[in-house]
């Protein structure tokens, strides 16, 4: 690696953990930002919108940058990134929080997809697995940090410093890229999704607030809920009447003819809604239930981002002689019975087993994740791979949307009524809300087990060993 790659290496680094730290750095400080704020009920709302403005521009970026050059692009969505962190920074209601995130996922939508398509523009195939693995380390890093850092700044200054310390950082990538990624613009006609976009933004938009008001300490009305679910239900069929028919769709459904892209993809949707659950209100019972400080909450994240890289060394170790579906379910079995322990937990139960617990969650979630992505990876040819990857990122991150808004909607109905102006709810009501939320989770996880079970092809994709 020559001088110009370890630079533009730097700052793709800085930009990925930027992006992925922001979820995990956010879970820990929801406590104690919604007793400065108020707004308990509005919780899921930050993780939502921040999923959802990310989930639908990252395809409109990744393409507007075949348009427009890599560079502008990415100095674009780290700007927005920054100008979304101040804003959040000096939020003075959760209305303001969750408008701000918005702007966050947006920008965050830039520069995921940049840090892969510089990638492969800077460096030669035989480097391109190397680098690639450095910076997807930066996702463990981050689920390590993340809680940590959350934490540290809530206990020892003010919430506030959780976005304000990405500036410095976003300034660094954002100089780094402008001054060293040198590259030619080969400007190609490509067809975005405008389209999908909207009606996928105004559809879920729509559903998510709908389920996000049910049972809120004012009840919305019945008409209105009804509008509501009529609009989301009306954009979400021409969201996908509209992908049957464009050339470059959002999701492309002709890929899911292929079942073993089917499942991977179903079960990423599932998985996605498991993990925001654990990451977002798994916090929220040890400061909440269990009375303990945001580095507690931290340092009970961890166990699962050790355990993650872990099950993803091991599964790169056996898929090819154990094969994808002996992985993929022992994965997603972990995480079912860790689930379900959840369910049993109290508030006397001792944080160490929460440690534990969420060990074997995030040893899970290495299992099945891994094998799923080098599913998505094989089952299609060459020219397909990148559509089914985007669109598999895609939908991880709906399954993320959606699982947050299912789940804040079960913990509403607990607490709706019993917070203190909206601040703070007794630790035996939330604690009745978050074992709803846990049972939901465990749910879902058996679902997966389920399909994995019944449904993915015990033999290998097609393209498993094409290059």
């Amino acid at each position: 690696m020559d001088r110009y790659q370890r630079n533009i290496t730097i700052a793709l680094i800085i930009a990925t953990f930027l992006a992925a730290i922001e979820v995990t750095v956010i879970s820990t400080a929801m406590p104690v930002i919604t007793r400065d704020l108020g707004g308990l009920d509005l919780i899921s709302w930050v993780f939502a919108i921040y999923l959802l403005t990310y989930a639908v521009m990252t395809p409109i970026f990744g393409k507007l940058a075949d348009l427009f050059g890599r560079k502008k692009i990415f100095i674009t969505g780290a700007t927005l990134f920054l100008i979304g962190s101040i804003l959040c920074g000096l939020s003075q209601s959760m209305e303001q929080l969750i408008m701000f995130r918005a702007v966050q996922g947006v920008g965050a939508g830039a520069l995921m997809p940049m840090t892969f398509t510089i990638v492969g523009d800077v460096f030669k195939y035989e480097q391109r697995a190397k680098v690639q693995a450095i910076i997807g380390s930066i996702w463990g890093v981050a689920g390590i940090f993340g809680p940590l850092v959350g934490g540290f700044f809530v206990d020892f200054f003010t919430w506030h410093w959780i976005f304000f310390i990405n500036i410095p950082f976003g300034l660094l990538a954002m100089f780094l890229i402008g001054k060293y990624l040198e590259e030619k613009i080969e400007k190609r006609k490509r067809s975005i999704d405008f389209g999908g976009a909207i009606t996928f933004i105004i559809g879920m938009g729509a559903l998510l607030y709908a389920l996000l008001s049910l049972e809120n300490e004012q009840p919305m009305e019945a008409g209105l809920m009804y509008g509501l679910l009529t609009t989301a239900f009306a954009f979400l069929i021409i969201f996908i009447l509209i992908q049957l028919k464009v050339n470059e769709p959002m999701v492309p459904f002709r890929l899911f003819k292929n079942r073993h892209l089917l499942i991977a993809n179903i079960s990423g949707v599932l998985l996605g809604a498991i993990l925001i659950g654990l990451t977002a209100y798994l916090p929220l019972w040890v400061q909440g239930v269990l009375l303990l400080a945001a580095t507690s909450s931290g340092l009970t994240l961890i166990p699962m981002s050790i355990g993650w890289p872990l099950g993803s060394f091991l599964c790169g170790r056996f898929l090819v002689k154990l094969g994808s579906k002996p992985i993929s379910l022992t994965g997603v079995t972990f995480i079912a019975l860790g689930t379900f322990a959840l369910t049993l937990i109290s508030s006397e139960t001792p944080n160490y087993l929460l440690v534990i617990i969420m060990f074997f969650i995030g040893l899970g979630f290495g299992l099945s994740m891994t094998v799923f992505t080098v599913i998505v990876q094989s089952s299609v040819d060459w020219n397909n791979r990148g559509a089914a990857a985007s669109s598999n990122a895609f939908l991880r991150t709906l399954g993320q949307t959606l699982g947050i808004a299912i789940l804040g909607m079960a913990l509403n109905q607990h607490i709706g009524g019993h917070t203190n102006n909206g601040t703070n709810v007794a630790p035996e009501i939330l604690a009745v809300g978050l074992h709803s939320v846990f049972i939901i989770l465990a749910i879902i996880a058996v679902t997966c087990v389920i399909l994995v079970l019944s449904f993915l092809p015990k033999e290998q994709p097609d393209y498993g060993k094409s290059h």
